[in-house]
């Protein structure tokens, strides 16, 4: 996984962001045809193990990953924003989907919003770093009291779920009541925790920049390579993937079934 003719990337981010990347393709894939389309298949979905455990590694890694990136992005801030615009904009198509064409694929706050908002959270703390003129080491210790205290308070949101009406607080992970049916849903507590997580091994592990496996002969065999290449490509490019594959997935699937 050599970075080499790779400007400021490192390829085994990529491909970490790659397989989550992929699972999220095929969960999505397999939901709307079991829930959406009513194909009688994919029954490991409603084991109980099933989000707890395997949905999280990926959403772990996802969520980290992309903490680990802000180290290589040269403007959080426009990156941020390029995500909010994107969020935005899915959750316009699908709550017209949703509630002109009976679509079901409403879609509040999932993976694009939280990303947003935490690039956003993130560029705001590099700034009070480098015009405070900060520790490093200090404003890696507030990161993780940060990241706890998201990750803990994460665990008890379940207290407050039916208290409120408002979807203001469904971005926060509390089941509002008469809460509508959503396709997708990340909420802010606890995942952006793994964010942040993601943001302190990121300023330690790769402060110049560069692959952690740069140099590593064996990983740019012929063999290797045919194997993490579609991964990366998959990394590289997970936004408009993230963003265009459910409409193609819906509207494929709508024109089959209906």
């Amino acid at each position: 996984m050599s970075s080499t003719g790779s400007r400021r990337r490192a390829p085994e981010l990529d491909f970490f962001r790659g397989v989550a990347m992929l699972f999220v393709i095929l969960m999505h894939l397999t939901y709307d045809l079991r829930y959406m389309f009513g194909v009688d298949a994919f029954e490991t979905l409603e084991a109980r193990w099933f989000y707890p455990f395997f949905q999280s590694i990926f959403l772990c890694i996802f969520a980290g990953v992309s903490g680990i990136c802000c180290v290589f992005s040269r403007n959080n801030v426009k990156r941020g924003l390029k995500l909010g615009f994107f969020a935005i904009l899915l959750t316009v198509a699908t709550y017209i989907a949703t509630y002109k064409f009976n679509m079901d694929c409403l879609i509040l706050y999932n993976v694009l919003h939280l990303l947003s908002t935490c690039i956003l959270l993130y560029a705001l703390i590099e700034f009070a770093e480098r015009k405070l003129s900060l520790y490093f080491h200090r404003v890696n210790l507030f990161l993780a009291l940060v990241a706890a205290y998201i990750c803990v308070a994460g665990s008890s949101i379940s207290n407050f779920h039916n208290a409120y009406s408002s979807w203001f607080f469904i971005p926060f992970g509390i089941r509002v009541k008469d809460m509508p049916g959503m396709a997708d849903w990340l909420p802010f507590f606890p995942w952006a925790g793994v964010f942040f997580i993601g943001t302190i091994i990121g300023r330690n592990e790769y402060k110049d920049k560069k692959s952690l496996f740069e140099g590593v002969k064996w990983l740019n065999s012929k063999a290797v390579r045919c194997f993490t290449v579609p991964f990366e490509f998959l990394g590289k490019h997970s936004l408009i993937i993230y963003a265009v594959h459910q409409p193609i997935f819906l509207g494929v699937l709508y024109l089959v079934f209906r």
